[in-house]
């Protein structure tokens, strides 16, 4: 089990952790939780070693193996697959000692310890994973410097996922997915096999994946069991009880303050009345909790507008003279709300260009009202914040003829109080980031507001109070978001974007849901674009075909050095000496052997043709 016990941390003299404490049983699936800035991240560190506490301990099974994914893959010429391969330390030195070895019975070993840890389906399980995370057979081919920053995260998550770590850290996992790829990862989650602990702020990933929560608040640690919905409940009911425990001893201080006040100048009535001082004394006093300040949207409003605000007719669009969408027969009200659902590649930010007007129609058409202002949010437009400004910088360029006093107001109407609005964008969380980002998108008060991702890095607090906001808004929305909870809340309509065209789904989110993880994920189509550098297969590469090769000839080899094994072992069980009774133990012993240098050959064979016919097709290529 991994143990908290009395932990204290502190950054530059702000404390994250004072006398935290929790257990966390070996196999559970736990999500860490609390609010931006809390130090939930840190506490990952502190698991994995990287930061030293000031107090206290936190203990984990011996030889226990933690597992986080990485802050960059390369951007090397390694393919996909064997960069995901390649994180399974244990069987990469088994197969590379197994090339070497000369002692029939380490080969012995060895093979079976690679059968033991599953090194013969491993290829089949990686590709599986990398499908699941949006990359198809071919692209699973290519090198990780085909792909962007983005994509190799996803590489990153498909290898440590693929490691199985005794103890999986995943911080934000869903960040870098889409809708397809976080249904894929909270089914994958829930059956895997060791202890999780991640944290996300997804309430649909905290409710299906996890079944415990580890609430940090206060700089304390507290484990619920059960998923994020029961935790709401337990959480709520226990302030509810405290809160009324608090008013209840509130009313009978009261009373015994008053009858002390009555009567202690009274000389029959002393005795008593310093009685009920020493009991007022002796009372713990129960602090009722708190409430945290509230995080709230303030989206301004925009006047309204004749229908439709949005309508396109026969319309196609894309890049460069290459169609993307087509026959796009839209119409958009200003009491809209649209989720966008389909794959990556399939044309939702296509479709968001175009109806925000950053991509022009290549045919048919598309009209507007003429006073139309749009929204536009999406996550790069965080990335492309001005780090050197301060919030309040960032609203003057925006708005300079506002005084201070109503720019302030409009950050604090974001969350953003008066400390935030003078702190560097750069040293800002990246949920008070987001917050900047919204309200610049929605300072015109537009009548169409397009989000794309817009609850990376806000917390739940975040999240809900951005559902509020939406629903009280009186502009169109459209949305394209990895958060189910988001969409279900604030959709009314869903447009399914696949194949060329945009159509109006008629099922529920739930439906889609099913609908994903009933595929096999073999057959699942796979990502083209959406961020990917390269949208078509590039071929063979002449280091592609060389390591193909290399991977021929070290099967070759293998299935040598094994015949030579079993021949050896064969002439050795050919001896009648060894079938005496007195030899009956080392008998038993050679023919054990045998039998798995006979299952050895049987993998390497098959792994020796595999190599070859891998070889063949790049080849005829």
């Amino acid at each position: 089990m991994l143990k908290i016990s009395d932990i204290s941390y502190s950054i530059q003299g702000r404390p994250l952790f004072e006398g935290a404490s929790a257990t966390i049983p070996t196999g559970h699936k736990v999500g860490l939780i609390g609010r931006n800035g809390a130090g939930k991240t840190t506490l990952f560190r502190l698991i994995r070693g990287e930061l030293t506490l000031d107090g206290g301990t936190i203990t984990l099974p011996d030889r226990a193996r933690i597992g986080g994914v990485a802050q960059e893959v390369p951007s090397n010429e390694v393919s996909l697959i064997n960069t995901v391969l390649a994180a399974d330390t244990e069987r990469a030195a088994l197969l590379e000692e197994a090339e070497t070895a000369t002692d029939p019975g380490r080969i012995a070993d060895i093979q079976m310890r690679l059968s033991d840890i599953k090194a013969w389906s491993a290829e089949a399980r990686a590709a599986s994973i990398l499908n699941g995370l949006g990359f198809d057979k071919d692209e699973q081919l290519m090198p990780c410097s085909a792909f962007s920053g983005g994509w190799r995260m996803r590489v990153a998550l498909a290898a440590v996922l693929f490691a199985e770590p005794d103890y999986l850290l995943l911080d934000e996992p869903t960040n870098y997915l889409d809708l397809e790829g976080a249904l894929w990862l909270e089914a994958y989650l829930a059956k895997y096999p060791h202890t999780i602990l991640i944290i996300s702020h997804d309430r649909e990933l905290l409710n299906r994946a996890v079944n415990g929560i580890l609430h940090l608040e206060e700089k304390k640690l507290t484990f619920y069991q059960g998923p994020y919905d029961q935790f709401a409940r337990q959480r709520a009911e226990q302030r509810a009880v405290i809160a009324a425990a608090a008013k209840k001893q509130d009313l009978q201080r009261a009373h015994l303050q008053s009858f002390v006040d009555r009567f202690k100048a009274k000389a029959s009535k002393a005795k008593q009345a310093q009685s009920r001082v020493k009991m007022l004394e002796k009372m713990t006093p129960i602090a009722a909790p708190e409430d945290a300040a509230r995080i709230v949207f303030t989206f301004p409003e925009p006047e309204e507008l004749s229908p439709p605000i949005i309508a396109t007719e026969g319309a196609s669009t894309g890049y460069d003279g290459t169609i993307i969408l087509r026959n796009l027969n839209l119409r958009i009200d200003q009491d809209d709300r649209i989720a966008l659902l389909g794959k990556n590649g399939q044309g939702k930010s296509t479709l968001s260009k175009l109806l925000s007007g950053r991509i022009d129609v290549i045919d048919g058409s598309m009209v507007q009202s003429n006073k139309l202002r749009i929204g536009f949010f999406a996550q790069h437009q965080v990335e492309e914040l001005h780090v050197d400004e301060t919030p309040i910088q960032h609203l003057m360029r925006e708005r300079p003829a506002e005084g201070q006093a109503r720019l302030r107001a409009r950050l604090a109407g974001f969350g953003l109080g008066a400390d935030q609005a003078e702190t560097l964008v750069g040293k800002l969380s990246g949920g008070q980031k987001a917050r900047l980002s919204l309200l610049l998108a929605t300072l015109p008060a537009p009548h169409l507001l397009i989000l794309d991702e817009p609850t990376n890095h806000l917390d739940i607090e975040s999240r809900e109070a951005l559902v509020e906001a939406l629903t009280a808004y009186s502009g169109a929305v459209i949305l394209v978001s990895h958060d189910m909870h988001l969409l279900s809340m604030v959709a009314d309509r869903l447009w399914l974007v696949k194949d060329g065209g945009v159509a109006p789904y008629d099922e529920d989110l739930q439906a889609y849901r099913k609908m994903l993880l009933a595929k096999d994920p073999e057959n699942r189509p796979s990502d083209k674009k959406g961020g990917k550098k390269v949208e078509k297969p590039k071929p063979i590469s002449r280091e592609r075909v060389t390591a193909l090769k290399a991977d021929v000839r070290k099967g070759e080899e293998r299935v040598s050095k094994l015949n030579q094994m079993r021949d050896k072992l064969a002439k050795k069980l050919a001896d009648p000496a060894l079938y005496e009774d007195s030899k009956k133990g080392e008998m038993e012993v050679w023919q054990r052997k045998y039998a798995e240098v006979m299952n050895a050959l049987d993998r390497a064979e098959a792994m020796w043709m595999s190599a070859l016919e891998k070889l063949e097709k790049a080849q005829a290529k």
